[in-house]
C-alpha cells in the first residue's frame, strides 16, 4: 500500500531514524550481550512505534501493514511467555486503534476488534507454547546431565573395580613371592652373622676385605628383608585397631628417630606440633608407618640444606599430620600414578610407600593427600578423624 501523499516528505527522515535506531541496538547488544533480555523488552515500544507510524502513514484502519502487528505479538510472546505476549497484543491494538482515528474516513471499527483479538489470542497461544518448549527444553537437559553424570559415576565404579581387582592380584602376587624370598634371605642374614663371626676370630691380612665384603652383603640382605615387609604389609595390611593415644607424642618419637638419618645428609628435620590437639583413637603403629613413610620420602626428595617439617594441627573434626619439604616438589606427568602401588621415580624404591599411607589413613576413616608448595617442594597431610571412625 503506497504512501499517503500528506506522509510522503517524512519519509527519508523516518528511515534514516529506523536505520540510526536499528544500529543503536545492534551495537549494545554487542556492548552488552549479558543484558540482550532487556534490551529486547525495552526495544519493544521503538518496534510498536515504528509500526505504527507505517500503519498511520498507509492508510490507517485499511492498511495491510497492521500484519506487522501479528509478527511483534508472536516475537514477543515466543521469547518472553504469555505474559509480555498479552501486553504486546493490548499495545498493537491501541495504537491501531488511534492509527484509524487519524485517518479519516475511519475503518470500520468492527475490524478493528476482530484484528485486535486475533493479536490477543495469538500472543497467549504462541506464549504458552513458548513456555512449555521451554520446560521441555529444561527437562531435556536436566535429564541429559542426570544421564552424564550416572555415566560418569558407573564410569568411575567400573575404574574403581578394576584397581580393586589389579590391587587384589597384585598384592597375592607381592605376597607369594615375598613369603618364597623371606625364608632364603633369612638363611643368608644367618650366614653372613656367622662368617663375620668366623672372620672376625681368624686374623690375617685378607680379613679386613672380607670383613668388608660381608657388610655389604649384610647391608643388602637387610634392603631385601625391608622390601619384603613392604610387600607383605601392602599385601595384608592389618585392620586398624584404634585406640586412644596422642598424635603429638607420636610424632615427637618419631621426629627423634628420624633426625639422625636426616642430619647425616645435612637436612634439618623439625617438629610443629599443637599443644591443643587432645587424644584421638587411633592405631599408633599404623599411623607411625604411615608418617614414616612420608618422612623418608620427604628427607630423600630434598637436597642438602633443606629441611623436613612435621606439623600437627586440629581442624574441626579433623587432626592434621602434614609432612612438608623443600625438594623439587611433585612434577606434573608423575601426580595422576602418586599412589598407584609399584610407581616409582627412585632407582631403588618399590613404590608402594605411599599407597601404604594412603591405605592406613583410609582404613582410620580418613585421607591422604598432596600438594605442591608455592615456595617449593611438597606437602602431603595424613588427615584423621577426632572421634575415630576407623575399623576397631
Amino acid at each position: 500500500m503506497p504512501l499517503r501523499p500528506e506522509h510522503q516528505i517524512h519519509l527519508w527522515p523516518l528511515l534514516a531514524a529506523f536505520i540510526v535506531y536499528k544500529g543503536g541496538l545492534f551495537a549494545l547488544l554487542f556492548l552488552r550481550p549479558a543484558r540482550a533480555r532487556g534490551i529486547f523488552l525495552a526495544t519493544l515500544g521503538g518496534d510498536l512505534g515504528i509500526v505504527f507510524v507505517l500503519v498511520w502513514f498507509t492508510g490507517g484502519g485499511e492498511s495491510h501493514f497492521y500484519l506487522l502487528f501479528s509478527v511483534l505479538v508472536a516475537l514477543n510472546a515466543y521469547y518472553f511467555g504469555p505474559g509480555v505476549g498479552v501486553l504486546a497484543a493490548a499495545l498493537s491494538a491501541g495504537l491501531m486503534g488511534f492509527a484509524n482515528v487519524l485517518v479519516l474516513p475511519p475503518a470500520p471499527w468492527s475490524h478493528i476488534g476482530a484484528r485486535a483479538t486475533v493479536f490477543g489470542l495469538l500472543g497467549l497461544a504462541i506464549g504458552h507454547i513458548a513456555t512449555r518448549e521451554r520446560a521441555a527444553r529444561a527437562d531435556a537437559e536436566q535429564l541429559n546431565a542426570e544421564l552424564r553424570e550416572a555415566i560418569a559415576r558407573l564410569e568411575e565404579a567400573k575404574a574403581r573395580a578394576l584397581r580393586a581387582e589389579w590391587l587384589a592380584a597384585a598384592g597375592r602376587v607381592a605376597a607369594k613371592m615375598a613369603h618364597e624370598v623371606r625364608s632364603p634371605i633369612s638363611a643368608i642374614g644367618l650366614n653372613v652373622e656367622m662368617l663375620e663371626d668366623i672372620v672376625a676370630k681368624c686374623p690375617g691380612p685378607m680379613m679386613g676385605d672380607a670383613d668388608e665384603l660381608l657388610r655389604g652383603i649384610g647391608a643388602e640382605v637387610g634392603r631385601l628383608a625391608g622390601l619384603t615387609d613392604e610387600y607383605l604389609t601392602f599385601a595384608r595390611l592389618p585392620r586398624a585397631r584404634p585406640a586412644e593415644d596422642s598424635v603429638n607424642e607420636m610424632v615427637g618419637e618419631l621426629v627423634a628417630f628420624l633426625r639422625p638419618e636426616a642430619e647425616r645428609r645435612g637436612l634439618a628435620l623439625r617438629e610443629e606440633c599443637d599443644p591443643q590437639i587432645p587424644l584421638l583413637p587411633f592405631d599408633r603403629d599404623l599411623v607411625r608407618r604411615a608418617v614414616l613413610n612420608l618422612v623418608r620420602n620427604g628427607i630423600e626428595a630434598t637436597p642438602r640444606g633443606g629441611q623436613v617439617r612435621v606439623a600437627t594441627r586440629s581442624d574441626g573434626g579433623w587432626v592434621d599430620v602434614a609432612v612438608t619439604d623443600t625438594g623439587g616438589g611433585i612434577a606434573e606427568r608423575h601426580a595422576p600414578h602418586l599412589f598407584e602401588p609399584f610407581f616409582t621415580t627412585k632407582p631403588r624404591g618399590t613404590g608402594l610407600g605411599l599407597a601404604i599411607a594412603r591405605q592406613i589413613a583410609e582404613e582410620h576413616g580418613g585421607a591422604l593427600t598432596w600438594e605442591n608448595d608455592p615456595g617449593g617442594g611438597a606437602r602431603f597431610v595424613v588427615r584423621l578423624p577426632l572421634e575415630g571412625s576407623g575399623h576397631a
